[in-house]
């Protein structure tokens, strides 16, 4: 039997990629194993896929700042290497993915200590912490942006573009106007905070709906937690998070606001929807989604907004902009190939597997 093993979380961004890949292994007969975190979002994500086993390891936050808790990392570290090593020991994969993500750390080391050669997919325009500390253990390290190639280990490393899910462009408007009961015939706003939600976006939203429903019905993704049962205008719907439902609401969605996660601006761009990126500030960030959305504005996909910016007038303003400007976003989203990224990466994983390439 043929054996992967898939890791990456933390974040939806952590595995999205694998979720993209993974029913192209099943289908080519291979069994899938993952290794997340106990109570990760990778682990709520993954139990929803079909015949993919899924163990829970230790992991540390390795954080860049002062804290009591990073005493206690390298210790958690330690003991997800060992946990790690046990279930490649005994599940045997002829190839790893790794997406990232704190929980990736332990389980690349443990793969170079088992010989298991390890593909990194770094999807943001610089390397965060847990992939640099992942790209010394990895026989292939793959970037989404060609200019993060300046930033990852030159003789290892190779620009493959966005890995899209195949299921995203499979949305069925029929379906998204069941689900959010929109009667109006009017522009769909989708507004996006990120797994996690954005507190920020959330308010700008919020102060600004009365205004915005004059123009637009508005899908509002506010991220678990922060759904507000108060807000009940006609045109106006809130979740938390969606999944099996994303592709509808994208396929209804004109225009995007979100932040700036790599995965889901690709996604943006494969699907021709004009977006307003509000990237995670350096106050709270290591600054991978200011780069991210500066790239995509040179380019003509986005407009962005810096978080620090965000006013209720200056929100309505760019989104003012963005609706004058959506057709030429579009037209340059055009020209932009969706590159067979995945088919490339998919390639790469089984001729690892059957070791034809040099580990």
């Amino acid at each position: 039997m043929k054996r992967i093993l898939f890791t990456g979380g933390g974040t939806a961004g952590h595995v999205i990629v694998n979720t993209a890949l993974i029913p192209s292994f099943q289908e080519k007969g291979y069994e899938v194993d993952y290794i997340g975190s106990y109570e990760g979002i990778e682990k709520d994500l993954i139990e929803e896929m079909e015949k993919v086993n899924y163990y829970g390891i230790s992991t540390g936050k390795l954080r860049r700042y002062m804290s009591k808790e990073n005493i206690k990392d390298p210790f958690k570290v330690a003991k997800g290497i060992i946990q790690a090593l046990s279930i490649l020991r005994k599940r045997k994969p002829g190839v790893i993915f790794s997406k990232g993500g704190f929980v990736s750390v332990p389980v690349v080391i443990a793969a170079k200590l088992a010989r298991i050669p390890v593909l990194i997919h770094e999807s943001d325009y610089t390397p965060g912490l847990a992939n640099k500390l992942s790209f010394p253990f990895a026989d292939r390290i793959l970037t989404t942006f060609p200019e993060t190639l300046e930033h990852v280990p030159e003789k290892k490393s190779e620009y493959i573009g966005a890995v899209i899910r195949d299921e995203l462009f499979r949305g069925d408007v029929a379906k998204a106007k069941l689900l959010t009961g929109f009667r109006e015939d009017k522009p769909v706003l989708l507004v996006m905070g990120g797994s996690s939600g954005s507190g920020k976006i959330n308010e700008a939203i919020r102060t600004n709906l009365e205004e915005l429903l004059k123009k637009y019905n508005i899908i509002h993704l506010c991220g678990k937690g922060h759904k507000d049962e108060s807000y009940s205008e006609k045109g106006y719907v809130q979740y938390e998070y969606v999944t099996d439902e994303l592709k509808d609401l994208l396929e209804f969605s004109d225009l995007v606001v979100s932040r700036a996660g790599s995965n889901a601006i690709f996604e943006f761009v494969a699907l021709e929807k004009p977006m307003l990126l509000i990237p995670l500030s350096r106050r709270v960030s290591r600054g991978d989604q200011i780069l991210n959305s500066q790239s995509f504005e040179r380019q003509g996909f986005a407009h962005t907004l810096e978080e620090e910016q965000v006013t209720g007038e200056s929100f309505l303003e760019a989104i003012r902009r963005l609706d004058e400007d959506q057709d030429n976003l579009r037209d340059r989203m055009k020209k932009y190939e969706v590159e067979k990224s995945k088919e490339h990466v998919i390639e790469l994983l089984e001729r690892y597997e059957k070791g034809r390439d040099q580990r």
